[in-house]
């Protein structure tokens, strides 16, 4: 049985809506994950991977809803692994992705304003 394919970019520990100055390499850390969010067939993929019935899918799953090549769908799919946003786990000829819960959360969380995050967790 094949192994999980890990993260490779970590999350910046500051915001940069904390009101300190973010540090380049985290900003630039943070600008990659959010580049591979910035694209229309990359966000359908995270949703479409999301709504699949055990929560993850191989290429084959995904090319007919995208109406892409399965080499396009591959290329979206390396770079939303290599972000960290998604993980594949190869099963023998099969590699089925899934998304990082804790990725997107993390994302969702820089992305908060410090005011915001404190009434969030409060409720």
């Amino acid at each position: 049985m094949g192994g999980v394919v890990a993260a490779k970019t970590a999350m910046p520990a500051i915001s940069p809506l904390t009101g300190e100055p973010i540090k380049r390499a985290d900003a630039e850390r943070l600008a990659g994950v959010l580049k591979a969010l910035a694209d229309p067939a990359r966000l359908r993929l995270l949703s479409l991977i999301q709504a699949a019935p055990e929560g993850e899918a191989s290429v084959t799953d995904l090319t007919a809803p995208l109406g892409l090549s399965q080499p396009t769908v591959s290329h979206h799919l390396r770079i939303l692994t290599e972000a960290g946003l998604l993980e594949r786990e190869k099963r023998g000829v099969w590699a089925y992705y899934r998304l990082v819960p804790s990725a997107i959360a993390a994302i969702a969380d820089l992305l908060t304003p410090p005011r915001k995050r404190a009434t969030k967790r409060t409720r």
